[in-house]
């Protein structure tokens, strides 16, 4: 696998991660009982994107060394 080939792969790999890591941990404003006036109540109270996108990250990371691992030894 080139490193063309490889960003490509973790790129795709990571947004997938992203999207169902994204749910943990979210409580909307409705459920805090804080629903500012103007918006919708089911919106998150504190996202915290930052983190997701760490933990997002080192998922990514151990999915993508198995793939690699798998592609190296089995010569796709």
């Amino acid at each position: 696998m080139n490193i063309a080939s490889a960003l490509a792969v973790y790129f795709i790999i990571w947004w997938i991660t992203l999207f169902a890591v994204l749910p943990f941990g979210i409580r909307s404003q409705q459920e805090s009982g804080d629903v500012i006036d103007g918006t919708e109540p089911g919106a998150p109270v504190l996202p915290g994107l930052l983190k997701k996108a760490a933990i997002t990250s080192v998922i990514a990371a151990v999915i993508f060394v198995f793939v690699w691992y798998l592609w190296s030894t089995y010569d796709f």
